[in-house]
């Protein structure tokens, strides 16, 4: 019985609060007056205005137009003015989805104290846009503009005005360079690239890249540049660099600068030559430090900076950023594989090893098809035979060498192609030692390949001729 009467009396609790719930919130509906409604509440045309504010947590920022966008506390932060067209654009035209009328509790709705207050002057209007708590029920934001309503909004301002000064930067830019002419080194490197169409000095026709006259690797110049236009130029450490800040980020004499010739089409339709100048730096009193102790790990993580030209603003960038871009020598970018030619080109090829000489040769149908013989009427996939030439490649930018070969001459090539400047290519392979072999091509040592890489090409060619 007990036990009944104590269910009792919590289900009377119970049935009170609902009633008390019940009749509260039939008199905030009587108090309170809540429509839909699809009014633009704000027109504020951005052209007009001249300045704008606003307060979000601990973030007060506040700008002024002059004739350009300053910002208040620092005229010479360089002020993103997209930035300030895409914070006004919402108040252009500001629509609401529901009113609320005879407000007398703003607390309600978080506008006694606001999330974030918006302060806009426009010629002689000025206007201050409160920003209240997110209804999760309508997944909307109350809005007060100081009319008396409260306001809800499907667009919610907070999500252009929850940012800091770093967001309100304008940033510099990199051009696209993948078409780039010319592109210039001075620092750590000291050379220039020139682009150069069916150029006389190569016999790989993908070759569009020379340095003194000697080709380049086209892919990997392009994944430099690449490399180049992708830096992130977000994180700035000065907006307004003094010869002190260029000294202590070393870009006062820079670790190295990259210069990129590229073209620009105008609006009438000429092509006209532009320059991107890219400085990189590290903080030489942690490079100090770090050169101290040699190790590397430690050198390798020193704070790197990047200077677009002679803009006011410095960057810090990665390590991995920095060293990317200082992997520049001709080395990482020449071509690593010793034989660049086309095989569409060459239409023989001499192979001797051991003391024996082999041919094999081409020859085109009348439908077009490109067969090759080694004996006379006996067809001959070489594929496999390509695959091996084409794999011997120097395994890094450590592996060219001039060093004379002293070793057995492994095996050796001559390529005979349809080129009048380059009609034939001559490759011999020396046994270095049990890792390497020497590769020389016309006669001169371009690096060491693998020596397991050699060893497939020569069980290759014993594969055909045994065959």
């Amino acid at each position: 019985m007990k036990k009944a009467r104590k269910i009792c009396a919590l289900l009377g609790v119970l049935l009170v609060i609902c009633v008390a719930a019940f009749v509260i919130s039939r008199q905030e509906e009587e108090k309170e007056n809540i429509r839909n409604s699809d009014a633009v509440i704000l027109a504020i045309d951005g052209e007009s205005v001249t300045a704008l504010s606003w307060e979000y947590g601990e973030t007060s920022l506040a700008f002024h137009k002059d004739g350009k966008w300053l910002y208040d506390e620092d005229e010479a932060f360089p002020v993103n003015e997209e930035k300030i067209g895409d914070l006004l654009e919402q108040f252009g035209e500001f629509a609401v989805s529901f009113e609320i009328e005879d407000v007398e509790d703003i607390s309600r709705y978080g506008l006694d104290a606001p999330v974030c207050t918006i302060r806009i002057a426009a010629g002689e209007q000025e206007y201050e846009i409160l920003l209240g708590t997110y209804s999760t029920m309508d997944e909307e934001r109350y809005v007060s503009i100081g009319d008396g309503k409260v306001y809800l909004v499907s667009h919610d301002p907070l999500e252009e005005y929850e940012v800091e000064l770093r967001d309100m930067i304008k940033q510099d830019e990199i051009p696209g360079l993948s078409d780039a002419t010319a592109i210039q080194f001075a620092g750590t490197q000291n050379y220039e690239i020139l682009y150069e169409e069916e150029s006389p000095n190569t016999y790989c026709p993908d070759d569009v890249y020379f340095t003194e006259g000697q080709p380049l690797d086209s892919t990997l110049v392009g994944a430099y540049l690449n490399t180049v236009d992708g830096v992130g130029l977000n994180e700035y450490v000065s907006y307004n660099v003094t010869e002190e800040e260029l000294a202590e980020y070393g870009l006062d004499n820079p670790d190295l600068t990259i210069t990129v010739n590229y073209p620009v089409e105008t609006e009438e339709e000429a092509t006209v030559t532009e320059t991107f100048v890219l400085h990189l730096g590290r903080n030489q009193e942690e490079l100090e430090a770090a050169l101290e102790t040699g190790d590397e790990n430690e050198i390798y993580s020193v704070s790197a900076y990047a200077r677009v030209g002679n803009s006011p603003i410095v960057y810090e960038i990665t390590s991995l950023e920095y060293r990317n871009l200082t992997k520049n020598s001709c080395q990482d970018l020449r071509h690593k594989e010793v034989l660049t030619a086309s095989f569409e080109d060459i239409y023989q090829i001499d192979i001797t090893l051991e003391g024996v000489d082999y041919t094999f040769t081409s020859a085109e149908t009348e439908e077009g098809k490109v067969i090759w013989h080694y004996r006379e009427d006996e067809e001959l996939n070489i594929s496999s035979l390509k695959s091996a030439i084409r794999a011997l490649a120097a395994a890094d930018a450590e592996s060219f060498t001039e060093e004379e070969p002293a070793g057995k001459e492994e095996i050796s090539f001559t390529v005979y192609l349809n080129r009048e400047n380059h009609p034939q290519i001559k490759v011999q392979l020396y046994r270095c030692d049990g890792e390497d072999c020497l590769a020389v091509v016309d006669g001169k040592t371009v690096s060491r390949v693998p020596r397991s890489d050699v060893v497939d090409l020569t069980e290759e060619v014993n594969r055909i001729v045994l065959n």
